[in-house]
């Protein structure tokens, strides 16, 4: 009899937890009341940051009257809510956003987001937004707005976030948490909301292997190829010639791959474009392509048009190493990786700068030395060949300063 009793007030007692942990979760969304006995019909409390969307739906017109709690607001922080048809994702963000300004009030706005350095500065939707406002009550922030929404915009990816403000600017947000969680999907017509899925997974897989693949190609691979070719051929014979190869080869392998993911990834955003950076891929991609068959159409050293060629090749290839590295951070500035990243690959440039420094005066000494002395200006033993290479250098110094 003991043990049925207690068994059944155990059941009892794990009843009472449930119905009071559903009750509190009710209360946070369904049975919270506006001032000015403002009704909403849908709610939906939002799975990361502790914020709530209400909202009414009117088929007719194709509107929806919107209100985005987020408890725990101070007047240091802003919130910010939107919507994005490009994707799971901060960048292209149509936003609301509300955070208290430099004259001590409370303001809401809207922001179209195009980056992840952004500093949410006022601008207009691409959607009608009208009735912005909004309250900051107890530490709790709601913006209230209606939307004016596209057929592709009823159901959509909602985006929505928190970050600290300074000097009246709102600042970036962390990237840990709650913050990298902040997304999901939302069908305004028949009140469902979810948290995002494996397809923002999947894509921010995408994006992290196109900007790894890019950076090592174009970034590391193309630069440390060029300096085989200019540096290591007073030294090795003729192993640079196919270190320069490797390297080169490698670097537009592992290059195209990346290019073909951002391909992929703008096309499967038609409402993100960063035209700069895009523009600088197909760019590099032409460049790199017109090297791979130069070096197919190399003309023999001897051939009257070796020396055009050598311009051709040198120009195109500093030319392609120069846009990569600029194309990199543009890179970076679209991901907005952890600063660790970014230093790292900056480490990387001051290496390979640092070592083009103490390799440049030296492979100039070791030249002017080697023709002080009546010797070939390349490592020996050498054939005829190699000496000319893929730039064409001979044993002269006027030759090796032309084809470095």
């Amino acid at each position: 009899m003991d043990r049925t009793k207690t068994a059944k007030v155990s059941l009892f007692a794990v009843w009472t937890i449930l119905l009071v942990l559903n009750v509190n979760g009710q209360s946070g969304c369904d049975t919270h009341s506006f001032a000015n006995n403002i009704a909403f019909t849908s709610c939906s409390p939002l799975p990361a940051l502790g914020s709530f969307l209400h909202w009414n739906f009117n088929e007719q017109n194709s509107t929806v009257s919107i209100a985005f709690r987020h408890p725990g607001t101070s007047s240091s922080s802003w919130i910010a809510w939107g919507l994005n048809p490009s994707g799971p994702q901060m960048s292209g963000t149509q936003a609301l956003v509300a955070f208290t300004n430099s004259s001590g009030q409370f303001q809401a706005y809207t922001s179209s987001v195009d980056g992840y350095g952004t500093q949410l500065t006022r601008g207009d939707l691409s959607f009608g937004v009208s009735l912005v406002s909004t309250t900051l009550v107890n530490g709790e922030a709601t913006i209230f707005a209606t939307l004016e929404l596209p057929a592709n915009l009823v159901m959509t990816n909602q985006v929505w976030q928190e970050g600290p403000v300074a000097n009246g600017i709102p600042q970036v947000h962390q990237r840990t948490g709650d913050n990298m969680r902040s997304i999901g999907r939302i069908d305004f017509r028949t009140g469902q909301s979810s948290a995002s899925g494996g397809g923002s997974g999947s894509r921010l897989r995408r994006r992290n292997t196109h900007g790894i693949l890019n950076a090592v190609s174009w970034g590391v691979l193309l630069p440390m190829g060029a300096m085989m070719a200019r540096y290591m051929k007073v030294f090795t014979a003729p192993t640079w010639f196919y270190l320069h190869i490797v390297f080169q080869v490698s670097g537009y392998a592992i290059g195209v791959a990346g290019w073909a993911t951002g391909i992929k990834l703008g096309n499967d955003s038609p409402g993100t474009s960063y035209s700069t950076h895009r523009n600088l891929g197909i760019a590099l991609f032409t460049f790199a392509t017109l090297q791979v068959f130069a070096l197919l159409l190399r003309p023999k050293p001897d051939h009257k048009y070796r020396f055009y060629w050598n311009v051709y090749h040198h120009t195109v290839g500093y030319t392609t190493i120069i846009l990569s590295i600029i194309n990199i951070f543009k890179g970076f500035d679209i991901l907005d990786p952890e600063d660790k990243w970014r230093w790292a690959y900056i480490g990387i440039l001051i290496f390979l700068g640092a070592c083009v420094v103490i390799l440049e005066p030296l492979t100039w000494f070791i030249v002017l030395r080697r023709k002080n002395r009546g010797g070939n200006t390349v490592a020996a033993p050498i054939s005829n060949k190699y000496s000319n290479g893929v730039n064409g250098t001979t044993s002269t110094t006027r030759q090796h300063h032309q084809d470095a």
